[in-house]
């Protein structure tokens, strides 16, 4: 079977480290598969391909709106000759469909988050962008419920396929966690979904740590400035975006994820692999991945007095802290392996191959 993944690309977030996790299994179980990148040129996406490991080729998309690309990602994908073609994320997904207007290779879409802008007027696109695939994977359940209740998907062509990791990637290793002091950690970009502002306003309620947040993003500015007006600045390190998250993620004692909402949070998974018990909002699918106290402690979201009290209780109790690290990476290895992932996305492509319904 040859497969051609097609996705935007600006730099190394969740959905492209899902898929530098899947694409490589996927050639490994002899599936023919590549990849089309739709490069942004504002950004770097050099770190992307260079840990890829499969044939990859490139599109220029510099904006959001491109009708002629379109007829590119059509020109390229007629010749590469797939018989699927698996798209992520809106913009692969919008030119994806429209470059595979009768087209002879079946669609496949994956869905990675619950953005609110999905459920706005874009439904309606998404939608009818729908009509032309096969299937469409929903990574949680949580996602599976928001694009049938909130964006009206048919129920019928969604599937469930969780995201799969078996390790931490390093993708540089000289980015060396603070060597002294204790520091709780964050990962995930500078975004108002991700919640970092709460983490910063919960600091001022957790004595003795630091706050190391791995990403970056818009909101940089916005997070320096309140965590100068609070006091904490000096707690506060934000190191950008940092190759070797494993060696942070081993040396923090609890690992923060006070998301707004969540497509998944590869981030938590990441933590549950290392070891390190979580203290994470509860929405969207976090609690799919976070079991209330026995993997992590589940608090409200926008409750930085509840994210504190949930951090210092963990901290204050080092020995059940590590128990529940222990528990979640025993979860993480039985029900978010790699070969679990592989197997749930192989059997979906061989139901959208019998397809019948164009």
């Amino acid at each position: 079977m040859k497969v051609v993944h097609v996705h935007r690309i600006r730099g190394v977030g969740g959905s492209e480290r899902h898929l530098l996790a899947l694409l490589p299994a996927l050639a490994e179980r002899g599936v023919e598969v590549s990849f089309v990148g739709l490069d942004d040129p504002e950004w770097d996406v050099a770190p992307f391909y260079d840990a890829l490991g499969v044939p990859a080729r490139h599109l220029r998309s510099a904006r959001d709106l491109d009708p002629a690309l379109a007829l590119r990602l059509r020109r390229t994908l007629a010749e590469l000759r797939p018989d699927v073609v698996h798209t992520h994320l809106v913009h692969a997904d919008v030119y994806g469909a429209l470059g595979s207007l009768r087209a002879p290779w079946r669609l496949v879409a994956t869905k990675h988050n619950d953005d609110r802008f999905r459920s706005g007027p874009f439904r309606f696109v998404e939608r009818a962008l729908t009509r032309r695939a096969e299937r469409v994977i929903a990574i949680t359940h949580a996602l599976e419920r928001f694009c049938v209740e909130r964006v009206g998907l048919p129920a019928t062509k969604v599937d469930v396929v969780h995201y799969g990791l078996d390790d931490v990637p390093a993708w540089r290793s000289d980015d060396a966690p603070p060597p002294e002091g204790r520091f709780v950690l964050a990962v995930g970009r500078l975004v108002e979904q991700k919640g970092i502002d709460v983490a910063i306003r919960a600091l001022p309620r957790i004595p003795d740590v630091r706050l190391a947040v791995l990403g970056e993003g818009p909101e940089r500015v916005r997070l320096e400035t309140l965590a100068r007006e609070l006091d904490v600045a000096e707690r506060v390190l934000l190191p950008g975006r940092i190759g070797d998250v494993a060696a942070w993620l081993r040396a923090a004692k609890v690992v923060l994820h006070p998301v707004r909402w969540e497509g998944f949070g590869l981030a938590v998974l990441e933590a549950m692999l290392a070891g390190r018990a979580v203290v994470a909002s509860a929405v969207s699918a976090v609690p799919e991945l976070v079991v209330h106290g026995e993997t992590g402690l589940l608090v409200p979201p926008d409750d930085p007095a509840a994210l504190a009290a949930a951090a210092n209780e963990l901290l204050e109790a080092p020995e059940r802290a590590a128990a529940m690290g222990a528990a979640g990476r025993r979860r993480a290895r039985a029900d978010f392996s790699v070969a679990r992932m592989v197997d749930a996305t192989l059997a979906l492509y061989g139901r959208a191959s019998g397809s019948s319904d164009r």
